[in-house]
């Protein structure tokens, strides 16, 4: 059985699909694409696909992933492109790894966020971010599956900025765009928290919705408060594989396949 690790983005349109309604788009990709997947065992056996920490309905993203078994073994490439076009425009697989390493979940520990408030001025914004990372505790309010809770969205943040946002416009109203990134934490802190937070602290609140977008999700490096590549260690593992096997040269490594 081989497993193979998927990329995808939600775009658009399409950022307004739940992940219910990716699940039934995908799984009809996948009897379209004729992918040979494995199926689990039990009196209703179903594609053995697992899905990770996917974004909340109406948020964009460029970093969803999940994980798919196969009965049979397939060039990651070409599995990448016949899922693809199986797929809405939108909902597009821009990347497939062969998964060399467990724990894969584990390694989604952050997430990179873009939020996008349009008629906020970018001083504006950066006063309500200073007010918010100068707090030693933001409490916001949800309501979740077991009731509402709160819970504090300051200490899930590991970077808050705000900067001016382009327009192609002239005369255009301001625009600032924060980028975030946050910890995945029980419960998890989403961005509408963090605007909740920013409301709290600063009364900063945009005549319309932020525009979300998650640009990446993956290991956070505490030094750097970056956050990495989940794919790494399985392409270092494919590499060292490929390199060790008889008659092959390490240069000719196969990576990750992509658009």
């Amino acid at each position: 059985m081989q497993r193979v690790r998927l990329r995808y983005t939600k775009r658009g349109r399409l950022r307004f699909t739940s992940h219910r309604d990716f699940q039934r788009a995908f799984e009809r990709a996948l009897r379209r694409s004729e992918v040979p997947m494995a199926y689990s065992a039990g009196f209703t056996p179903h594609p053995r696909v697992s899905y990770a920490n996917a974004a909340p309905t109406g948020t964009a993203s460029e970093a969803e992933y999940l994980e798919i078994a196969l009965a049979e073994t397939r060039e990651p490439a070409e599995l990448r492109a016949r899922l693809d076009e199986s797929l809405p425009t939108g909902l597009d697989i821009v990347e497939a790894v062969p998964a060399r390493t467990g724990d894969f979940a584990d390694r989604l520990a952050a997430s990179v966020w873009e939020l996008r408030l349009d008629g906020v001025p970018a001083e504006t914004a950066g006063r309500a971010v200073d007010a918010f990372l100068a707090a030693g505790e933001v409490m916001v309010r949800r309501q979740t599956k077991k009731g509402i809770r709160d819970f504090d969205a300051r200490g899930a943040v590991v970077s808050l900025t705000a900067e001016e946002g382009g327009s192609d416009r002239p005369g255009s109203a301001p625009c600032a765009i924060l980028r975030l990134v946050v910890r995945h934490l029980t419960p998890a802190v989403r961005p509408d928290d963090v605007l909740s937070g920013l409301r709290a602290t600063a009364d900063l609140a945009p005549p319309v919705p932020a525009a979300v977008t998650r640009l990446a999700q993956g290991p956070l490096d505490e030094e750097t408060g970056t956050v990495l590549d989940p794919f790494a260690p399985d392409r270092d593992a494919a590499q060292a594989a490929f390199a060790t096997a008889p008659g092959q040269s390490p240069a000719a490594a196969p990576g990750a396949a992509g658009q």
